[in-house]
Protein backbone atom coordinates (compact mmCIF):
# COMPACT_ATOMS: atom_id res chain seq x y z
CA UNK A 1 0.00 0.00 0.00
CA UNK A 2 1.31 3.44 -0.98
CA UNK A 3 0.13 6.97 -0.27
CA UNK A 4 -1.26 8.60 -3.43
CA UNK A 5 1.42 11.28 -3.77
CA UNK A 6 4.18 8.70 -3.49
CA UNK A 7 2.43 6.45 -6.00
CA UNK A 8 2.03 9.39 -8.42
CA UNK A 9 5.68 10.47 -8.05
CA UNK A 10 6.92 6.94 -8.69
CA UNK A 11 4.58 6.41 -11.65
CA UNK A 12 5.51 9.68 -13.35
CA UNK A 13 9.23 9.15 -12.79
CA UNK A 14 8.95 5.78 -14.55
CA UNK A 15 6.79 7.23 -17.31
CA UNK A 16 9.13 10.11 -18.16
CA UNK A 17 12.16 7.83 -18.03
CA UNK A 18 10.72 5.39 -20.56
CA UNK A 19 8.23 7.31 -22.76
CA UNK A 20 8.10 10.22 -25.15
CA UNK A 21 5.41 12.31 -23.40
CA UNK A 22 4.66 14.24 -26.59
CA UNK A 23 3.29 11.06 -28.11
CA UNK A 24 0.51 11.23 -25.49
CA UNK A 25 -0.27 14.94 -25.27
CA UNK A 26 0.43 18.26 -26.96
CA UNK A 27 1.36 21.38 -25.02
CA UNK A 28 0.68 24.98 -26.03
CA UNK A 29 4.15 25.69 -27.54
CA UNK A 30 3.72 22.72 -29.88
CA UNK A 31 0.30 23.99 -30.96
CA UNK A 32 1.35 27.49 -32.03
CA UNK A 33 4.74 29.19 -32.31
CA UNK A 34 3.10 32.52 -31.46
CA UNK A 35 2.60 31.21 -27.91
CA UNK A 36 6.33 31.17 -27.19
CA UNK A 37 6.88 34.39 -29.08
CA UNK A 38 4.39 36.41 -27.04
CA UNK A 39 5.79 34.95 -23.83
CA UNK A 40 9.21 36.11 -25.00
CA UNK A 41 7.69 39.58 -25.42
CA UNK A 42 6.26 39.29 -21.90
CA UNK A 43 9.74 38.52 -20.58
CA UNK A 44 11.21 41.54 -22.40
CA UNK A 45 8.58 43.90 -20.97
CA UNK A 46 9.07 42.46 -17.49
CA UNK A 47 12.85 42.90 -17.79
CA UNK A 48 12.33 46.56 -18.59
CA UNK A 49 10.01 46.96 -15.58
CA UNK A 50 12.73 45.37 -13.43
CA UNK A 51 15.13 48.16 -14.44
CA UNK A 52 16.93 46.25 -17.22
CA UNK A 53 19.32 44.26 -14.96
CA UNK A 54 22.41 42.88 -16.66
CA UNK A 55 23.10 40.08 -16.25
CA UNK A 56 19.83 38.44 -15.32
CA UNK A 57 18.52 34.86 -15.47
CA UNK A 58 15.87 33.82 -17.95
CA UNK A 59 14.70 30.34 -16.95
CA UNK A 60 12.07 27.82 -17.94
CA UNK A 61 10.80 25.02 -15.71
CA UNK A 62 9.78 21.87 -17.54
CA UNK A 63 10.80 23.01 -21.04
CA UNK A 64 9.65 19.89 -22.89
CA UNK A 65 11.31 19.86 -26.31
CA UNK A 66 12.57 23.42 -25.79
CA UNK A 67 10.01 24.75 -28.27
CA UNK A 68 8.61 27.53 -26.09
CA UNK A 69 12.00 28.97 -25.21
CA UNK A 70 13.34 28.58 -28.76
CA UNK A 71 10.35 30.55 -30.07
CA UNK A 72 10.84 33.14 -27.33
CA UNK A 73 14.55 33.46 -28.15
CA UNK A 74 13.82 33.98 -31.83
CA UNK A 75 11.33 36.74 -31.01
CA UNK A 76 13.71 38.38 -28.53
CA UNK A 77 16.58 38.35 -31.03
CA UNK A 78 14.35 40.16 -33.49
CA UNK A 79 12.71 42.80 -31.26
CA UNK A 80 14.78 42.95 -28.04
CA UNK A 81 18.43 41.96 -28.66
CA UNK A 82 19.48 43.79 -25.48
CA UNK A 83 17.52 41.20 -23.48
CA UNK A 84 19.39 38.38 -25.22
CA UNK A 85 22.70 40.09 -24.51
CA UNK A 86 21.87 40.42 -20.80
CA UNK A 87 20.34 36.98 -20.22
CA UNK A 88 21.77 33.83 -18.75
CA UNK A 89 19.54 31.03 -20.04
CA UNK A 90 18.68 28.24 -17.59
CA UNK A 91 16.47 25.17 -18.17
CA UNK A 92 15.05 23.21 -15.22
CA UNK A 93 14.88 19.58 -16.33
CA UNK A 94 15.70 16.20 -14.77
CA UNK A 95 15.07 13.86 -17.73
CA UNK A 96 18.30 12.98 -19.60
CA UNK A 97 16.23 12.18 -22.68
CA UNK A 98 14.56 15.60 -22.72
CA UNK A 99 17.81 17.39 -21.87
CA UNK A 100 19.31 16.09 -25.10
CA UNK A 101 16.37 17.37 -27.13
CA UNK A 102 16.48 20.74 -25.38
CA UNK A 103 20.22 21.09 -25.90
CA UNK A 104 19.74 20.66 -29.65
CA UNK A 105 17.13 23.43 -29.69
CA UNK A 106 18.93 25.71 -27.20
CA UNK A 107 22.67 24.94 -27.26
CA UNK A 108 23.56 28.04 -25.24
CA UNK A 109 21.35 27.04 -22.28
CA UNK A 110 22.51 25.54 -18.97
CA UNK A 111 20.55 22.76 -17.26
CA UNK A 112 19.75 22.43 -13.56
CA UNK A 113 17.69 19.76 -11.80
CA UNK A 114 15.44 21.96 -9.66
CA UNK A 115 14.16 25.51 -9.42
CA UNK A 116 16.08 25.83 -6.17
CA UNK A 117 19.31 25.13 -8.11
CA UNK A 118 18.86 28.15 -10.41
CA UNK A 119 21.87 30.44 -9.78
CA UNK A 120 21.31 33.64 -7.79
CA UNK A 121 20.41 36.94 -9.40
CA UNK A 122 17.40 38.75 -10.85
CA UNK A 123 15.10 36.12 -12.35
CA UNK A 124 12.41 35.81 -14.98
CA UNK A 125 10.94 32.30 -14.94
CA UNK A 126 8.43 30.73 -17.33
CA UNK A 127 6.62 27.55 -16.23
CA UNK A 128 4.08 26.17 -18.69
CA UNK A 129 2.30 22.93 -17.72
CA UNK A 130 4.99 22.17 -15.15
CA UNK A 131 3.08 21.97 -11.89
CA UNK A 132 0.22 19.73 -13.05
CA UNK A 133 2.45 16.64 -13.01
CA UNK A 134 3.60 17.14 -9.41
CA UNK A 135 2.28 14.56 -6.93
CA UNK A 136 -0.89 15.29 -4.98
CA UNK A 137 -2.49 13.99 -1.80
CA UNK A 138 -6.25 13.49 -1.64
CA UNK A 139 -8.46 13.81 1.43
CA UNK A 140 -12.02 12.48 1.61
CA UNK A 141 -14.59 13.90 4.01
CA UNK A 142 -15.98 11.15 6.21
CA UNK A 143 -18.32 12.12 9.03
CA UNK A 144 -16.79 14.85 11.16
CA UNK A 145 -13.24 14.33 9.88
CA UNK A 146 -11.02 13.48 6.93
CA UNK A 147 -9.42 10.32 5.64
CA UNK A 148 -6.58 10.08 3.12
CA UNK A 149 -6.42 8.05 -0.07
CA UNK A 150 -3.72 5.43 -0.44
CA UNK A 151 -3.28 3.05 -3.39
CA UNK A 152 -3.25 -0.73 -3.20
CA UNK A 153 -3.90 -3.24 -5.95
CA UNK A 154 -5.04 -0.61 -8.43
CA UNK A 155 -7.69 0.88 -6.17
CA UNK A 156 -8.03 3.52 -3.46
CA UNK A 157 -7.85 2.59 0.22
CA UNK A 158 -8.80 5.23 2.78
CA UNK A 159 -6.60 5.63 5.84
CA UNK A 160 -6.66 7.93 8.88
CA UNK A 161 -5.16 11.31 7.99
CA UNK A 162 -2.82 13.72 9.72
CA UNK A 163 -4.13 16.51 7.47
CA UNK A 164 -7.29 18.60 7.63
CA UNK A 165 -9.21 20.81 5.21
CA UNK A 166 -12.06 23.28 5.32
CA UNK A 167 -15.54 22.00 6.03
CA UNK A 168 -17.12 20.18 3.12
CA UNK A 169 -19.97 17.81 2.34
CA UNK A 170 -19.79 14.10 3.10
CA UNK A 171 -17.66 12.34 0.50
CA UNK A 172 -16.04 15.52 -0.84
CA UNK A 173 -12.47 15.17 -2.12
CA UNK A 174 -9.81 17.82 -1.49
CA UNK A 175 -6.41 17.76 -3.20
CA UNK A 176 -3.19 19.07 -1.70
CA UNK A 177 0.04 19.44 -3.68
CA UNK A 178 2.76 19.98 -1.11
CA UNK A 179 5.58 20.12 -3.68
CA UNK A 180 3.84 22.87 -5.69
CA UNK A 181 3.33 24.90 -2.53
CA UNK A 182 7.00 24.40 -1.63
CA UNK A 183 8.06 25.65 -5.07
CA UNK A 184 5.83 28.72 -4.74
CA UNK A 185 7.30 29.42 -1.29
CA UNK A 186 10.87 29.07 -2.58
CA UNK A 187 10.17 31.23 -5.63
CA UNK A 188 8.38 33.85 -3.55
CA UNK A 189 11.27 34.14 -1.12
CA UNK A 190 13.87 34.27 -3.87
CA UNK A 191 12.02 36.88 -5.95
CA UNK A 192 11.33 39.03 -2.88
CA UNK A 193 15.03 38.89 -2.04
CA UNK A 194 16.68 39.16 -5.49
CA UNK A 195 14.03 40.63 -7.77
CA UNK A 196 12.16 39.34 -10.75
CA UNK A 197 8.97 37.55 -11.72
CA UNK A 198 7.67 34.08 -12.53
CA UNK A 199 4.84 33.35 -14.94
CA UNK A 200 3.01 30.09 -14.23
CA UNK A 201 0.58 28.76 -16.85
CA UNK A 202 -1.35 25.59 -16.17
CA UNK A 203 -4.86 24.23 -15.87
CA UNK A 204 -7.04 24.44 -12.79
CA UNK A 205 -9.60 26.63 -11.01
CA UNK A 206 -8.87 30.22 -10.04
CA UNK A 207 -10.03 29.50 -6.48
CA UNK A 208 -9.42 26.37 -4.44
CA UNK A 209 -12.29 23.93 -4.81
CA UNK A 210 -13.03 20.38 -3.68
CA UNK A 211 -12.93 17.70 -6.32
CA UNK A 212 -11.01 14.74 -7.68
CA UNK A 213 -9.00 15.97 -10.71
CA UNK A 214 -6.46 13.15 -10.97
CA UNK A 215 -6.26 11.92 -14.56
CA UNK A 216 -4.08 9.77 -16.80
CA UNK A 217 -3.27 9.93 -20.51
CA UNK A 218 -2.02 6.87 -22.38
CA UNK A 219 -1.48 7.00 -26.16
CA UNK A 220 -3.49 10.21 -26.27
CA UNK A 221 -6.49 8.64 -24.53
CA UNK A 222 -7.80 8.90 -21.00
CA UNK A 223 -6.87 5.91 -18.85
CA UNK A 224 -7.27 4.60 -15.32
CA UNK A 225 -4.69 6.57 -13.27
CA UNK A 226 -4.19 3.68 -10.84
CA UNK A 227 -3.58 1.00 -13.46
CA UNK A 228 -0.12 0.09 -14.82
CA UNK A 229 1.96 2.75 -13.01
CA UNK A 230 4.58 4.18 -15.35
CA UNK A 231 2.56 3.50 -18.51
CA UNK A 232 0.62 6.80 -18.47
CA UNK A 233 1.20 10.46 -17.65
CA UNK A 234 -0.55 11.39 -14.38
CA UNK A 235 -1.66 14.98 -13.78
CA UNK A 236 -4.03 16.97 -11.58
CA UNK A 237 -5.46 20.48 -11.57
CA UNK A 238 -3.21 23.18 -10.14
CA UNK A 239 -4.48 24.99 -7.03
CA UNK A 240 -3.65 28.58 -7.99
CA UNK A 241 -5.10 30.03 -4.80
CA UNK A 242 -2.76 27.88 -2.69
CA UNK A 243 0.22 28.84 -4.88
CA UNK A 244 -0.52 32.55 -4.54
CA UNK A 245 -0.94 32.27 -0.79
CA UNK A 246 2.38 30.43 -0.43
CA UNK A 247 4.25 32.98 -2.56
CA UNK A 248 2.79 35.94 -0.68
CA UNK A 249 3.58 34.34 2.67
CA UNK A 250 7.22 34.21 1.54
CA UNK A 251 7.30 37.95 0.79
CA UNK A 252 6.44 38.17 -2.92
CA UNK A 253 3.45 39.76 -4.59
CA UNK A 254 1.12 37.95 -6.97
CA UNK A 255 -0.96 39.03 -9.96
CA UNK A 256 -3.83 36.93 -11.24
CA UNK A 257 -4.69 34.16 -11.72
CA UNK A 258 -6.03 35.29 -15.07
CA UNK A 259 -7.62 33.18 -17.79
CA UNK A 260 -4.93 32.09 -20.24
CA UNK A 261 -7.01 33.21 -23.20
CA UNK A 262 -7.33 36.74 -21.88
CA UNK A 263 -3.63 36.96 -21.06
CA UNK A 264 -2.60 35.74 -24.52
CA UNK A 265 -5.02 38.08 -26.25
CA UNK A 266 -3.62 41.04 -24.29
CA UNK A 267 -0.08 39.98 -25.21
CA UNK A 268 -0.96 40.04 -28.91
CA UNK A 269 -1.39 36.36 -29.74
CA UNK A 270 -3.90 36.98 -32.51
CA UNK A 271 -2.04 39.93 -34.03
CA UNK A 272 1.17 37.88 -34.14
CA UNK A 273 -0.69 34.92 -35.65
CA UNK A 274 -2.21 37.17 -38.33
CA UNK A 275 1.28 38.37 -39.30
CA UNK A 276 2.58 34.80 -39.45
CA UNK A 277 -0.36 33.81 -41.64
CA UNK A 278 0.18 36.54 -44.24
CA UNK A 279 1.30 35.19 -47.57
CA UNK A 280 0.70 31.56 -46.62
CA UNK A 281 -1.59 29.29 -48.62
CA UNK A 282 -5.17 29.53 -47.30
CA UNK A 283 -5.10 26.09 -45.68
CA UNK A 284 -1.88 26.82 -43.75
CA UNK A 285 -3.10 30.27 -42.71
CA UNK A 286 -6.36 28.78 -41.44
CA UNK A 287 -4.41 26.17 -39.46
CA UNK A 288 -2.40 28.91 -37.71
CA UNK A 289 -5.55 30.80 -36.78
CA UNK A 290 -7.24 27.63 -35.56
CA UNK A 291 -4.21 26.90 -33.34
CA UNK A 292 -4.38 30.37 -31.79
CA UNK A 293 -8.08 29.95 -31.13
CA UNK A 294 -7.42 26.58 -29.50
CA UNK A 295 -5.10 28.26 -27.00
CA UNK A 296 -7.29 31.25 -26.26
CA UNK A 297 -10.98 30.50 -26.84
CA UNK A 298 -12.99 29.99 -23.62
CA UNK A 299 -14.50 26.71 -24.82
CA UNK A 300 -11.06 25.26 -25.53
CA UNK A 301 -7.91 26.02 -23.48
CA UNK A 302 -8.54 29.71 -22.86
CA UNK A 303 -10.66 29.41 -19.71
CA UNK A 304 -9.53 26.15 -18.10
CA UNK A 305 -5.88 27.23 -18.27
CA UNK A 306 -4.84 30.06 -15.98
CA UNK A 307 -1.85 32.38 -15.64
CA UNK A 308 -0.39 33.46 -12.30
CA UNK A 309 2.49 35.90 -11.86
CA UNK A 310 4.71 35.79 -8.77
CA UNK A 311 6.72 39.00 -8.63
CA UNK A 312 8.70 41.42 -6.53
CA UNK A 313 6.38 43.69 -4.52
CA UNK A 314 7.86 46.81 -6.13
CA UNK A 315 6.94 45.83 -9.68
CA UNK A 316 3.90 47.50 -11.26
CA UNK A 317 1.14 45.62 -13.07
CA UNK A 318 2.75 43.16 -15.48
CA UNK A 319 1.84 42.84 -19.14
CA UNK A 320 -1.31 40.77 -19.62
CA UNK A 321 -2.60 41.33 -16.09
CA UNK A 322 -4.16 44.73 -16.67
CA UNK A 323 -7.75 45.04 -15.46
Amino acid sequence: MERLDRFMARANAAYYATHDPFADFTTAPEIAQAFGEVLGAWAAITWQLMGRPSPFILAEAGPGRGTLMADAQRALARVAPDVVAAQRLILVETSPRLREVQAAALPHATHVDTIEAIPPGPLILLANEFLDALPIRQLVRRGAGWRERWVAGGTFIEQPSDLAAAAAAEGAVVEICESARAIATQLGARIAREGGAALVLDYGPAASAPGDSLQALRAGQRADPLADPGAADLTAHVDFAALAEAARSAGAATQGPEAQGLLLARLGLFQRTDRLARGLPPRQAAALLDAARRLAEPDQMGRLFKALAICHPCLPTLAGFET
